[in-house]
């Protein structure tokens, strides 16, 4: 069965085009080389987007991505409620939230702080940790994990029982790098603690270098029941609450209603505040796509370069052949099949350039990856994208110098010297 006129005109113009690519080997090489390294800097700029945005979701992740926190307005600028001391809830506010106020809220958690340092050892070694006094649910809302041991039981709690969970630096200050501590004995400020778990360690290396990891080392920690430390502090007062909400939509809710059954039961006595790890997310995300957006703009100029150069090396070669275009007329090819040649050459040119920067994109997405140690493969949207833009740019670049020698006339084309 024979092919359609249209298939075989179509092949004809694809294998000559090809011919002239070959015939000025130099010329599409540099053409080709253009475009490649265009593309290779899109990609490798959307592979670092990636792998940024990985490396610090991963780290918000620590926290608990549906996390959220309510505490005392201390910029509460009415007099009358800014000299009342005390942070504003109380074990019965905490009780109260516990009772089912909030139907956005899946946990939630008191946290109360140490006031002071105090002296933490173990016979001759010393820690310098925070120390922070938490309920059973704390560990869920702020995705720590046990790696050893056990996490807080009720009884803990209600018992007051001197129980600690340690963050892997705490370990290796008190019992020695590589030791096992749960069982293990150590003191605060003179008390005697029994280590019940290990927490899994947790990386926030980037945030903590630009200052916005909460002002602590996540592994520099000792938990304890909430309850022991009102004890130690001398108190029942909840420095704040943390929670989870049902989802990361139903935050702004579950603070809301915290908020609110707080107001109602201080009578306005005090001002509340609140923070949502979606809020952080959704500013994290607008910055980071903002950056890569202007990464891929500052990058695809290169693309836009190297579509000029083959526009350039086009319009070179329609001078060069025009001879060639006369006497193709003269024996009968229409304007079109000229100008689908040519179109043809630049787009092949911008098509094997796509290709070969698509490889040396991958290339260097591996080779910086291997030195980072980030995740930076890029998306497969990313790949496509630049594969259609390089395209689009052979037909623009193209599509001048190929209309120009679609318009020539025969005879004039003939006595072109």
């Amino acid at each position: 069965m024979s092919r359609p006129l249209s298939f075989r005109l179509f092949s004809d113009s694809a294998m000559q085009a090809l011919y002239a690519l070959r015939d000025n080997r130099l010329r599409t090489m540099l053409s080709v080389l253009g475009i490649a390294i265009g593309v290779a800097a899109v990609m490798a700029v959307g592979a670092v987007s990636k792998g940024g945005n990985h490396l610090i979701f991963s780290e918000l992740q620590t926290f608990g991505l549906n996390s959220i926190w309510v505490f005392r307005d201390r910029n509460d600028k009415d007099p009358h409620r800014l000299v009342r001391e005390g942070s504003g809830i109380t074990n019965e506010d905490y009780s109260a939230v516990q009772a089912g106020c909030c139907s956005a809220l899946k946990y939630v958690s008191a946290v109360v702080k140490a006031k002071k340092r105090y002296l933490i050892q173990n016979h001759n070694r010393y820690s310098n940790a925070e120390i922070k006094g938490i309920d059973v649910m704390f560990t869920k809302i702020s995705n720590d994990f046990i790696l050893e041991g056990r996490g807080f039981r009720k009884a803990d709690i209600v018992s007051r029982r001197a129980v600690a969970l340690l963050g892997s630096i705490v370990v290796e200050d008190l019992f020695g790098k590589g030791s096992s501590p749960v069982g293990r004995e150590f003191r605060i400020a003179g008390r005697k603690f029994i280590v019940v778990g290990l927490l899994k360690e947790k990386s926030r290396d980037f945030l903590e270098s630009i200052g916005s990891a909460g002002g602590q080392d996540a592994n520099n920690r000792i938990l304890i029941p909430y309850t022991l430390q009102q004890q130690i502090v001398g108190n029942k007062e909840i420095n704040y609450l943390i929670g989870e909400a049902l989802s990361l939509e139903a935050a702004k809710t579950a603070t809301t209603q915290i908020i609110d059954m707080l107001n109602w039961r201080s009578g306005g006595n005090f001002r509340y505040k609140s923070e949502t790890m979606a809020k952080y997310i959704e500013t994290t995300d607008n910055i980071l796509n903002g950056v890569s957006i202007i990464g891929v703009v500052a990058a695809s100029i290169s693309l836009l370069v190297g579509g000029m150069g083959i526009m350039n090396i086009m319009s070179t070669s329609v001078l060069e052949r025009t001879r060639e275009i006369g006497l193709r007329k003269a024996v009968g090819a229409r304007s079109r099949d000229v100008l689908m040649q040519f179109l043809l050459e630049s787009v092949a040119i911008s098509t094997i350039g796509g290709v070969i920067g698509l490889m040396l994109g991958a290339l260097a997405s591996i080779i910086l990856a291997v030195i980072t140690g980030f995740p930076l493969t890029p998306s497969p949207m990313l790949i496509l994208l630049a594969l259609l833009v390089t395209i689009l740019v052979g037909i623009v670049s193209g599509f001048v110098p190929a209309r120009r020698a679609a318009r020539l006339a025969p005879v004039e084309a003939l006595r072109y010297e």
